[in-house]
């Protein structure tokens, strides 16, 4: 009976120094993938009045990894979410949200025609839906992505849907949208940092008056 009971807690001491070098091994390599997660930042960001319109121009800074090159050149097509949310500021109880809006940018590779195109939506963009939105057609990637990455006085919301006399605050982020992926390519991409495109910006809504 001491014999087994001896076995067992060397057994257990085991599994549990086991476990533990498995646990520091995960949150090493966390870390590491944290680290090497591409580096994404709103390098412009500018708001305007231009009559009735409040207008949005940004400019997000990335590299595009090698994964997401290479899945792009076998025709998987990527699709990235800019987002804007404005909140009136309360100083009694938390900002209210006055108006969301959206844009889907969809870059796709046409083997056929060696040709790079960008279409843009402001909602999920589905095959029957790509010949309503709007598109443009590249010869290479650097010049679809220079043109993915910058929104350029995109009409964000009407000016009697906000009463800028009243603080407001902007919400804007930027992302490579998982969840519209091909499902396999979904489960594969998981915990995958070079899948992990994102960067966001937070500041008072101050649009500067365009005559």
């Amino acid at each position: 009976m001491t014999a087994f009971i001896t076995h067992y807690l060397k057994k257990t001491r085991l599994d549990l120094w086991v476990l533990l070098v498995a646990v520091s091994l995960g949150c090493l390599f966390s870390g590491v993938v944290r680290a090497d997660t591409p580096a994404a930042e709103i390098a412009v960001f500018k708001t305007e009045r231009a009559g009735d319109a409040i207008l949005l121009t940004t400019a997000v800074k990335f590299d595009l990894p090698a994964a997401v090159e290479e899945a792009l050149i076998k025709g998987v097509a990527i699709i990235f979410v800019a987002e804007v949310d404005v909140y009136r500021e309360r100083w009694y109880w938390m900002n209210k949200k006055v108006l969301s809006t959206e844009r889907h940018l969809r870059l796709a590779y046409h083997p056929l025609t060696r040709r790079w195109r960008l279409n843009i939506a402001s909602g999920v963009i589905t095959s029957s839906a790509l010949g309503i939105s709007l598109n443009q057609n590249f010869d290479s990637l650097a010049d679809a992505l220079s043109a993915l990455q910058r929104q350029s006085r995109w009409k964000i919301a009407d000016s009697s849907e906000i009463d800028l006399d009243q603080k407001h605050v902007i919400e804007f982020k930027f992302q490579l949208d998982l969840a519209q992926l091909p499902r396999p390519l979904q489960i594969g991409t998981l915990g995958q940092s070079d899948w992990s495109i994102s960067a966001g910006i937070t500041r008072p809504l101050v649009p500067e008056v365009i005559r």
